[in-house]
């Protein structure tokens, strides 16, 4: 470890953190208030706008989702080897506002003409290149923001689980404020305002990340610099670097649109960088590390059992919310877009309870391992869809379904997610040994990505089927989704408590003490 980065640690902090957290923090909270914004009103944008159907409408959002979770397998490679991770986050960040912004032009709507949908094509394919520069754009900043949070702490640093948790708080401040305002502007105002708002907040983000570089002191700095200015083919392998990424974007519009291509790239990628980790931890590690890698690789799958059912929240559950809950409170009706704020709200209400109750837990040795916690969060999950399935049988008989229903399910996916998402972070880049501390916090993205990809197909199949561009009928969509959320229900409850059963073997492989 650099002497730079130990004067980090030795920075008078805030709080008890150091201030490069915060930065981090309002970063991370604005380039959420961007993604989150956008898509609060994707799938919405796709069926109103474009009047795709749900299955062809749920593919896209899968296959894009895939490729924002596959895109830092190579993004964290790149960082880790020659960029380092302030370089990635500032490229990504500029990357991602030109993808927002590009979000802003909507084109003239979609039309039914004789029972066909006419569509503007050039409206349709500038969608799908903002949607390339943001895959590409998370890819370089997403790993190495979080990396170089994990740098701001010592390994057994006691701070650090606590650390994490501001910085998932971060996020969540900003989608919470993104779904309620962007989803607002877009649905009421224009899909172009919607979007650009989420354009104006990435750039905020960029801004807040190069005035605050100062307080990382030597953190997220590349290891070997000279590698940067080495000349390749005449040119300095950093510009190249740069180049690469533009390209990246061009092939990502193309990949974007193609969902089964997108399958078997996924497919690939995660057997060779899940394939590689292993390698590299048998030929080069010890024991110790070899079972503590081991224990990355298995609860990272566990995630993806965890994020599936987690990523309905921007398909089906919000067509279901447009279609099938009764969205009036006090006299003001919601817009469906907007209803995913109760996850980033219930986020920042409990995380600090659950920070709290981590802390007293530990001081009595009760504290659960991060194993049981994975398997809380699948648990919770679970139990989310259950609750919505139950209030699907109370609908009244026009097939609305009371809003509590879907407090309740966001409530039980937020507990869930305190319970393995910020933990499952943490652990990334404490279990990991740092040679390939980049290409696994990569791999534990791409585990939303197959998360993600499988999500779209699941919430393909909870498609309702109808005229094109025809207003779906409540009482023909809620047996559908009852359906599909009862299979997920019990397939979550079902493995959640499977880990929790094993989690005791996975613990002692962990060698914490």
């Amino acid at each position: 470890m650099t002497e730079s980065v130990e004067s980090a640690r030795a920075e008078p902090g805030v709080l008890g953190h150091p201030r490069g957290l915060y930065v981090l923090f309002f970063t991370e909270m604005w380039e959420r208030f961007s993604f989150y914004g956008m898509r609060a009103l994707l799938v919405l944008y796709l069926t109103k706008h474009f009047l795709f159907d749900d299955r062809m409408s749920a593919g896209t959002f899968g296959a894009y989702g895939s490729m924002v979770y596959l895109m830092p397998v190579l993004g964290g490679f790149i960082a880790d080897r020659y960029l380092g991770f302030r370089r990635a986050v500032t490229f990504g960040a500029v990357l991602l506002c030109c993808g927002h912004l590009l979000m802003a032009f909507e084109g003239d709507p979609a039309t039914v003409v004789d029972g066909v949908v006419v569509r503007d094509d050039g409206a349709v394919q500038i969608m799908f290149l903002a949607l390339a520069f943001i895959v590409v754009g998370v890819g370089f900043l997403k790993p190495s923001i979080s990396t170089i949070v994990g740098q701001l702490y010592e390994e057994h640093d006691p701070r650090r689980d606590q650390g994490f948790t501001i910085f998932y708080m971060g996020i969540n401040l900003g989608a919470l404020t993104a779904m309620l305002l962007c989803g607002w502007l877009g649905e009421a105002y224009g899909w172009r305002y919607g979007f650009g708002l989420a354009g104006i907040g990435m750039l905020a983000g960029l801004f807040t990340f190069l005035r605050g570089q100062r307080h990382f002191l030597g953190a997220g700095e590349p290891a070997r610099p000279e590698l940067l200015r080495e000349r390749v083919m005449g040119l300095p392998r950093e510009a190249i670097i740069y180049g690469g990424g533009i390209v990246g974007v061009v092939v990502v519009w193309y990949l974007v649109q193609m969902q089964a291509v997108v399958g078997g790239l996924l497919a690939v990628v995660a057997v060779a960088a899940v394939g590689g980790v292993t390698i590299y931890a048998l030929s080069k590690c010890t024991r110790a590390e070899q079972h503590r890698m081991l224990v990355v690789i298995l609860l990272t799958g566990v995630s993806v059992v965890f994020w599936t059912l987690f990523e309905q929240a921007g398909t089906s559950m919000t067509l279901f919310t447009d279609r099938n809950v009764d969205r009036d409170v006090a006299g003001v009706s919601l817009q469906a877009s907007q209803m995913g704020f109760m996850n980033p709200a219930f986020i920042i209400l409990l995380a600090p309870a659950f920070a709290v109750l981590w802390r007293l837990l530990s001081r009595r040795g009760l504290e659960p391992s991060t194993p049981m916690k994975f398997g809380l969060g699948v648990l919770q999950a679970g139990l989310g869809f259950l609750v919505l399935v139950v209030g699907a049988s109370f609908a009244d008989g026009m097939g609305q379904v009371a809003l509590i229903w879907l407090a309740l399910a966001y409530l039980l996916h937020t507990t869930g997610e305190l319970c393995l998402s910020p933990v499952g972070l943490s652990m990334v880049t404490r279990l990991t040994v740092k040679e390939v501390l980049g290409v696994m916090m990569g791999v534990w993205f791409l585990s939303s990505a197959g998360a993600s990809y499988i999500a779209g197909i699941i919430a393909g199949s909870a498609s309702v089927e109808g005229s094109p561009g025809a207003a779906v009928d409540p009482a023909a969509s809620l047996p559908v989704y009852a359906d599909v959320f009862n299979t997920l229900g019990w397939a979550g409850v079902g493995i959640g408590i499977a880990v929790m059963l094993v989690a005791p073997w996975l613990r002692r492989l962990m060698h914490d003490d």
